[in-house]
C-alpha cells in the first residue's frame, strides 16, 4: 500500500492491535501496510466501552485497562490513529443505510461506522464484524476481515 492509503477501522478489528484476539497477527500485519489508519469519535467510546466490559467480566485487570486505553490515546495523539468526528448529518445517513440493507442486521452503531467512512472519502474498511463487513462490500467499499 501507499503512504496517502487510507484505511478506516471498525473497533472489532482495531482492539486486535491491544488485546491479544484471534487474527491479531493478521491485524499488525495489516496495520504497517496503510497509510493512514482512521477511526471516528465513536470509536474512542467503543474502545473505553470494550475495556470496561473486559474488566467487569474479569478477563483484564484494573491497571490493564488504563494501560490499554492510555496506550489507545497516545496512539490518538501521536497521529498514528487519525480520529474522524462525526457530524448531524451521518447520524441521518446511517438511519438511510439501514432502511437500504435491511437484508443485513446492521447495528446502529455499525452504520454510524460506514457513514462516517464513506463519507470521509475512505474506500477501505477493516472489521472482524461479518455483517459490516457484508455491508460495506454491498456499498462499494474494500474490505479487510479480520
Amino acid at each position: 500500500m501507499h503512504a496517502d492509503h487510507r484505511s478506516y477501522l471498525d473497533t472489532s478489528a482495531l482492539a486486535k492491535w491491544y488485546l491479544p484476539e484471534p487474527n491479531s497477527e493478521l491485524f499488525v500485519e495489516y496495520l504497517q501496510h496503510i497509510g493512514t489508519a482512521v477511526i471516528s469519535s465513536l470509536t474512542c467510546v467503543e474502545m473505553r466501552s470494550l475495556l470496561a466490559r473486559l474488566r467487569r467480566m474479569q478477563k483484564i485487570t484494573d491497571g490493564i485497562e488504563l494501560t490499554i486505553f492510555r496506550t489507545f490515546q497516545d496512539d490518538i495523539d501521536s497521529g498514528f490513529l487519525h480520529v474522524d468526528l462525526i457530524d448531524d448529518q451521518r447520524f441521518s445517513e446511517a438511519t438511510h443505510l439501514i432502511a437500504h440493507h435491511e437484508g443485513q442486521p446492521l447495528r446502529t452503531l455499525d452504520a454510524l461506522h460506514l457513514c462516517v467512512a464513506r463519507f470521509s472519502g475512505i474506500n477501505e474498511i477493516a472489521t472482524a464484524d461479518h455483517v459490516m463487513a457484508n455491508t460495506a462490500r454491498a456499498m462499494g467499499l474494500q474490505v479487510a476481515e479480520f
